[in-house]
C-alpha cells in the first residue's frame, strides 16, 4: 500500500482483491499447484508480501494507486488459464493489462480518466518490443 503521508490514522499494511467470477454456477479456477511451486512447496497463503513499484515499472508515467506487476502477474496466474478474458473496470495506468499480456491473456480495461489511458497505450506500447517483453517478463517471472 502507498505510504500514509498525512500522518492521521495507522498506515495500511494490506490492500484487498476482489475475486469474481461471471457466472455463479461455473466453477473457478484455480492453479493451486503453480502456487505451491512458487511459494517453496508449501501451500500458498492469502498475504503476499512484495516489495514497492520498481522504478521500471513507471516509465511511461505515474498513478496514484499502481499496484506492483508483480501481484498482478500472480493474481492472473493463480486464477486464469491462457487465452482467458480479463475484465479491469477500473484499469488506471493498466498494470493488470500488462500482466495479462505477458501470459498470453486477452484483456479490456476500462477508466474514465483519458490521462490515465494515455498511460495505459504508453505502456501496451512499450511492452509490444520484444526486447522490452522479455525483460518485463524475466522481472515478474514466478513471482
Amino acid at each position: 500500500p502507498p505510504p500514509n503521508f498525512s500522518c492521521r490514522f495507522f498506515t495500511h499494511s494490506t490492500e484487498q482483491i476482489i475475486w469474481a467470477r461471471k457466472k455463479e454456477k461455473v466453477a473457478h479456477y484455480f492453479n493451486y499447484d503453480l502456487m505451491k511451486d512458487i511459494n517453496n512447496h508449501k501451500q500458498m497463503k492469502d498475504v503476499w508480501p512484495f516489495p514497492a513499484i520498481a522504478k521500471w515499472e513507471k516509465n511511461c508515467g505515474k498513478h496514484p494507486t499502481q499496484k506492483p506487476l508483480s501481484v498482478l502477474n500472480r493474481i492472473i496466474l493463480s486464477s486464469t488459464k491462457e487465452n482467458d478474458l480479463i475484465l479491469d473496470p477500473f484499469t488506471g495506468s493498466s498494470t493488470t493489462g500488462i500482466a495479462a499480456n505477458l501470459n498470453n491473456r486477452k484483456f479490456i480495461g476500462i477508466d474514465i480518466d483519458k490521462e490515465f489511458l494515455k498511460i495505459s497505450k504508453k505502456r501496451k506500447i512499450e511492452i509490444q518490443n520484444s526486447n522490452t517483453f522479455s525483460e518485463h517478463k524475466n522481472k515478474i517471472r514466478l513471482t
